[in-house]
């Protein structure tokens, strides 16, 4: 299952926000969205998990989760945004 995660703080790594969702289950991919001219966060990521058990887990303990300044949204990705991404 391919979660969005939303609202996350610029400051946020990839590495750190892997840390964060790894806590729940394994991760196939994590993908922090960045800016190509900036090369700065664009505060959002898609996660990948190996199981639909620990991406519910993930999104149940992260969803509305403050790390740094922002609250994290977390949710199941729509297949429309992941297609979009992935172009």
């Amino acid at each position: 299952m391919i979660l969005i995660i939303r609202n996350i703080d610029r400051s946020v790594s990839q590495s750190t926000l892997f840390s964060l969702v790894a806590k729940y289950g394994r991760i196939a991919a994590c993908d922090l969205v960045m800016d190509e001219k900036t090369g700065q966060s664009k505060g959002f990521a898609f996660v990948e998990m190996t199981s639909e058990k620990d991406a519910n887990t993930a999104i149940r303990e992260l969803n509305k989760r403050r790390v740094g300044k922002e609250e994290l949204r977390v949710k199941k990705a729509a297949a429309s945004s992941i297609r979009k991404f992935r172009q």
